[in-house]
């Protein structure tokens, strides 16, 4: 196939797949999954395992992820390692073509699963150099498609993606998040038990602190987290309003993580949070939820360069010097030269130096960026759950 770095390329024998950028550059493949053309912002992931997760991430929504990791499909797709049930990322690239599961899990195909949920694939693609584009030029806007008789009509595919607004000033969080309120059940996964082996007992729920869970287009295994930390926990849609929100008599509020530019989400969302630090409501935030809190302390979120999107990202915690590797997926960030003097920065990227982590200081509210509930990996912050629920008494 082609080389990702070449321009308005011809049609190779056999391409069945087409990435378009908005700046007219064409890369040509082999289509798989669903067969459609579908717009978004062209990401790279450095996760080695998890496409399925990756996949069913709300945090994706209107993105395209190339995976740097050239072995998709082996481990197969199963219901089990679905991180929500809403539309997450439109699209993949992958450098070969989808292998075939080899797993005792798996319960099905990865390109089957992508055509059934809509979404379309290309192989065949120099992932490297594509990562290499971003990482210089930014992340693009483009259109992925997918014509089993190799038929496409580029000029309408480039229209389309020149057409698409893009990330920056797109509120996401109110298309991906539920739409009712509802409590949670089950806790982490185990083998041979599925989610509900470390749950807790009928009638032991009533003892635990409520944590309110505001679903900004969350990873399920947030919830599963909260409640092996020891929290009773329901979930409400990302609109919900404040007096909705005190109605559940809450001992603290989780801040989930989602798609989208934070400062559009924060319309309706800042001063929601705003209200619940005034009454020194315990917060905790995760990804769009920590730069939520951000904005709600009164600092301000920028659109980052390629954005970081990966299992294996350092970390360091100021407190100790401790460097924990974790799971990232944002392509905004708080700014750290615009934080409040009540704010503290208590966790950095070791990449770029970019805000990882947030305390306000007199209140027990704080937000990290990274994910803490992995999936995948690693598990190097699940204390973060700990400490949260710990707050809470």
């Amino acid at each position: 196939m082609a080389d990702a770095a070449s321009s308005h390329a011809p049609k190779p024998d056999g391409a069945t797949g087409v990435l378009v950028l908005a700046d007219g550059h064409v890369i040509w493949g082999r289509g798989f999954g669903a067969v459609t053309a579908a717009v978004g912002e062209v990401c790279f992931n450095t996760s080695m395992t998890g496409y399925q997760e990756v996949m069913t991430d709300p945090s994706y929504a209107g993105q395209i992820v190339t995976f740097t990791f050239p072995h998709v499909g082996n481990v197969g797709v199963n219901d089990e390692d679905l991180e929500s049930q809403v539309d997450g990322a439109v699209g993949c690239i992958v450098r070969e073509d989808v292998t075939l599961p080899s797993n005792f899990r798996s319960r099905g195909e990865y390109g089957e699963w992508l055509a059934a949920k809509g979404k379309v694939g290309i192989s065949g693609v120099d992932t490297r150099a594509l990562t290499r584009r971003i990482r210089l030029s930014g992340a693009p806007n483009a259109v992925i498609a997918h014509s089993p008789d190799g038929t496409f009509d580029i000029p309408a595919l480039l229209e389309k993606a020149q057409s698409w607004p893009g990330l920056e000033g797109m509120d996401l969080a109110k298309i991906v998040s539920r739409e009712i309120q509802e409590g949670w059940e089950g806790s982490t996964w185990t083998l041979g038990q599925g989610f509900g082996g470390e749950g807790f007992g009928a009638g032991e729920g009533e003892t635990r602190p409520h944590v309110v869970a505001i679903d900004y287009g969350a990873k399920d295994n947030i919830f599963r987290n909260l409640v092996k930390a020891g929290a009773r926990v329901t979930v409400v849609p990302a609109e919900t309003t404040l007096d909705q929100v005190l109605a559940l008599e809450p001992a603290g509020v989780f801040l989930s993580n989602g798609p989208g530019d934070p400062a559009a989400t924060g319309v309706y969302a800042v001063p929601v949070i705003q209200s619940l630090l005034e009454r020194d409501i315990p917060v905790f935030g995760i990804c769009l939820g920590h730069q939520m809190l951000g904005l709600a302390a009164g600092a301000k979120t920028s659109k980052m360069h390629q954005g970081h999107r990966g299992a294996n990202h350092p970390v360091k915690r100021h407190a100790d010097g401790v460097v924990e590797i974790t799971s990232m997926n944002h392509g905004f960030a708080v700014d750290n030269q615009t934080l409040p003097e009540n704010v503290e920065e208590t966790h950095v990227s070791l990449f770029d130096g970019s805000n990882c982590g947030i305390a306000i200081k007199g209140k027990k509210a704080f937000g990290v960026q990274y994910h803490p509930e992995a999936s995948p990996g690693p598990q190097d912050s699940f204390y973060l759950f700990e400490k949260f629920v710990g707050m809470l008494g």
